[in-house]
């Protein structure tokens, strides 16, 4: 009996050391459990971890995954998803809290969808929970396609809001994360698109650190974001993947970022690729050559096919494998975080959907910005109405609505279903009778106009056109050759002129215009803030945007979006679109005034900003906002900062912001603590940033002060 009870004692002594050294335990830590599982690993096994698809281990019953997945603005890619406002329509909420929010509910729908593949074995590309966003680009430039995908121009905002993303993504219980972000693109890209493949960025080291680094050093100090992707472009010569000076001297060596690191998609191909038909960076001899130069560097995974190139750089001798086994540990560690592994899977209980589609026109209605209300028509008093004409290109179009990298709505609204909507709510006796059609196309005009129309809108009270752009003109890398755009950037920073000759011929009829701006990013307005009654910048809205600007020109929402990049007049003079350096450019660093600036936008009421204090010992500054008009409404306050006497620095830059609810009649104090780093200027001598005392003025509002620093 003793020698059996020895023999039990044993065996389940021997389990418990095998399930102390099982991968699987959730008691062991993360660092514990990769470290067991890169030990059971072969080399080959290792070598498919480091590219996107990582392939199925049956032995060990791990199953397939690929890291490749979308949410730039909800679930992407992967069906039926909840499609918000494109990312420069989010900037314009000023409201980084409420992005934060947004994206959790994005990380509920991704797990949600994550589950349902798993059950299905479906493990292909978009079904997975690391995400390929947020795009933290400087929008440098309006005739970049891509532009709407980021936060805007400004690196203080584009910071915060990713940031916000990042922490809406990486909601984290019980040591598991929700979802996983990537920052993208590392570094300095923003058109053009046509020759990404090619293209090189170059940049001084004063724009490199006061406009393009700041967003990323800002998230990767502020967040633990779980991955970090380079760019297709080269910068000052070498391309963004295999860019020592980018990669491990400033990312690694200064930063102390050591987490995940992901090339941009089939970017390396374009190192070493002798392609004929697409440009390319050709800096590399083989794709063995480049794989070793990104791998032996701080790339950890590849997007792309280079399984082939690493195993050569591997046999060739130009990677060893302990480099190879550093970089596997980052991605199982990765994929232990999210709860892969664990016997109980973590965030399984189903989201309330609802809150999704609540969450969509919210960030819909509070990313409109009211451009242009000189003939104080708006809010709409549809009583005074008896018959509306709602026409333009994007009046009835619910593509144009989701942008790019979208998912697939279950319902959208476009302007004319939202605008008709909502009068159906009104008293028989308040209903305005509708007239719709489209009017015109976008760019051509091959649009054939009924043959009543001019009757129509001569028999119509107000005209609300809804046109401006669309995501098959500008976007990522686009076949389009057409007036005004190429290669999916712009060539022209005007509304094209088909849609302004249909506006002048409605206003010679003697109808006020509306005009609703649809794009993702600025466009030059000229004779439309000259003679429309009223523009509004709609953005690509997202599923809800119809909605939501309904209770904008209705009343129902007072406005309160701000704008995130600089709306330039047709006769300001930018810089040719390839020069990277930042004069001239965006609200920070141009000479002429625009035709809206940064952070403008218009409201039902009226605000007044007063009594600006500075406590120089905390520096904190606080003012006042007070809501001196009869509705109330939401202001976003904002604080800028200029150092006198600095004639190379930024004319002025965002150093606080704050969304702000104020009642009619009342006021509301606000205060921002100004961070050290806004007081640094960045020295030609040295090459870095470096704190300056001297005198500073804060400005808010029309308000300014003089303070000492």
């Amino acid at each position: 009996m003793k020698r059996y009870f020895i023999g039990f004692i044993l065996f389940f002594g021997f389990l418990f050391s095998y399930a102390q050294q099982d991968f699987r335990n959730p008691n062991l830590s993360i660092d514990e459990r990769a470290q067991l599982l890169l030990k059971q690993l072969t080399l080959e096994e290792k070598l498919g971890m480091m590219e996107h698809h990582n392939p199925a281990i049956e032995r060990l019953g791990i199953p397939a995954y690929s890291w490749w997945n979308e949410a730039l603005h909800g679930v992407a890619r992967n069906g039926y998803a909840t499609v918000y406002p494109m990312p420069t329509a989010l900037a314009a909420t000023f409201d980084d809290k409420a992005v934060e929010e947004m994206f959790g509910m994005v990380a509920d729908e991704a797990r949600l969808k994550y589950y349902r593949s798993q059950k299905a074995g479906e493990f292909d590309d978009y079904a997975g929970l690391t995400f390929f966003a947020p795009n933290i680009n400087i929008f440098r430039d309006p005739r970049w396609g891509r532009g709407m995908e980021t936060y805007g121009e400004d690196p203080f905002l584009t910071g915060r809001m990713g940031a916000a993303c990042v922490n809406g993504l990486q909601q984290k219980e019980n040591g598991r994360y929700k979802a996983l972000a990537c920052i993208k693109h590392f570094a300095v890209h923003s058109g053009p698109e046509a020759d990404r493949h090619s293209f090189d960025a170059v940049v001084s080291n004063r724009a490199l650190w006061t406009t393009y680094l700041p967003a990323f050093k800002y998230i990767v100090n502020n967040t633990d974001v779980a991955m970090v992707m380079c760019g297709y472009n080269r910068l000052n010569g070498e391309p963004c993947c295999t860019n020592e000076n980018l990669l491990v001297h400033i990312l690694r060596d200064q930063w102390r970022y050591n987490r995940l690191f992901v090339t941009d998609c089939w970017a390396l191909n374009d190192c070493w690729e002798r392609d004929t038909v697409i440009p390319r960076h050709k800096t590399h001899a083989t794709a063995a050559d480049a794989a070793a130069a990104a791998f032996g560097s701080m790339v950890d995974l590849e997007c792309g096919s280079g399984l082939n190139a690493l195993k050569d750089a591997v046999e060739q001798g130009l990677i060893s494998v302990d480099v190879i086994d550093a970089h596997v540990l980052k991605v199982l560690k990765a994929r232990l975080k999210l709860g892969m592994f664990d016997p109980q899977q973590p965030f399984s209980a189903i989201p309330d959907t609802t809150q999704f589609e609540r969450k969509a026109l919210e960030m819909a209605q509070k990313s409109i910005v009211l451009l242009q209300n000189n003939q104080q028509i708006l809010p709409l008093r549809p009583e005074k109405y008896k018959k509306i004409a709602i026409v333009g290109p994007n009046a009835a179009d619910p593509v144009m609505l989701c942008g790019n990298y979208n998912g697939t709505p279950r319902h959208a609204v476009t302007y004319y279903e939202g605008i008709v909507q909502y009068i159906n709510t009104l008293p028989a006796a308040q209903r305005p009778k509708v007239y719709f059609d489209t009017a015109c196309h976008h760019v051509d005009d091959q649009y054939k106009l009924p043959r009543d129309f001019d009757q129509q809108i001569a028999s119509c009270d107000l005209v609300i056109f809804v046109g401006g752009l669309s995501p098959e003109l500008e976007g990522e890398e686009l076949k389009v050759e057409l007036e005004g755009f190429h290669g999916g950037d712009r060539t022209s920073i005007e509304l094209p002129r088909v849609q302004e000759d249909m506006m002048k011929r409605i206003q010679k009829m003697g109808k006020p215009i509306v005009f609703v701006l649809c794009s993702g990013g600025a466009v030059a307005l000229d004779w439309e803030n000259q003679n429309a009654a009223a523009v509004l910048a709609g953005w690509y809205g997202g599923q809800a945007a119809g909605t939501a600007m309904a209770n904008v020109l209705f009343g129902k929402v007072n406005p309160s979006g701000k704008l995130p990049v600089t709306f330039y007049s047709s006769k300001n003079t930018l810089p040719p679109f390839e020069n990277y350096e930042m004069d001239g450019r965006t609200y920070r660093f141009m000479k002429e005034d625009p035709l809206y600036p940064f952070g403008y936008g218009l409201s039902y009421t009226v605000f007044k900003h007063t009594d600006g204090k500075y406590d120089p010992k905390n520096q904190l500054f606080t003012f006042r906002i007070e809501n001196g008009g009869e509705c109330d409404g939401e202001e976003v306050a904002q604080l800028y900062l200029t150092r006198k006497g600095d004639n190379k620095g930024p004319v002025k830059t965002l150093v606080g912001y704050e969304r702000v609810f104020v009642p009619a009649g009342q006021s509301v104090w606000v205060s921002f603590n100004i961070d050290n780093q806004f007081f640094q200027t960045f020295s030609d001598e040295t090459e870095q940033l470096e704190s300056i005392s001297g005198t500073y003025l804060l400005q808010y509002a029309d308000q300014e002060l003089e303070i000492k620093f």
